[in-house]
């Protein structure tokens, strides 16, 4: 469920990107000689337009992932996310804070992985969009 919900949460911005990504592409040069040339719309699409708009999905694949692990650990702390007796980081911390006082490390570690996970998951994000950008390849 709750996986469904974050799925439902974060469609719009995939498809916002999907289109802007879109639109850019489809006013490029390459694709105006590939319709004077008579290739068909469906090649078009799948062959141009997706290789082309397939790295800002993949960046804004990882980003939102973080948030999602993120979101989850949220919901699961408080109480409303995966059922309790599944353990995630959120339940975890939960589960952990009334011992916090005399075990910290109950909701120490994982926080920490909380926080690596999201970080690490923002990291490989940029470094898709610097490796995938046209624009930042040249400049290197």
């Amino acid at each position: 469920n709750v996986i469904l919900a974050l799925a439902i949460v974060y469609t719009p911005r995939v498809a916002r990107v999907v289109r802007a990504s879109t639109l850019v592409v489809r006013e490029l040069l390459f694709i105006e000689a590939a319709r004077a040339l008579g290739v068909s719309t469906w090649r078009i699409l799948f062959i141009h337009i997706l290789n082309n708009i397939a790295s800002p999905i993949l960046v804004q694949a990882t980003f939102i992932f973080a948030y999602a692990v993120l979101a989850e650990a949220g919901l699961s702390f408080l109480g409303v996310g995966v059922p309790p007796e599944l353990p995630t980081w959120g339940t975890m911390i939960a589960s952990g804070q009334q011992f916090a006082h005399q075990a910290i490390w109950l909701v120490v570690f994982p926080g920490v992985a909380i926080i690596l996970s999201a970080l690490s998951l923002q990291m490989v994000g940029d470094g898709f969009r610097d490796l995938l950008d046209p624009k930042l390849r040249k400049a290197m």
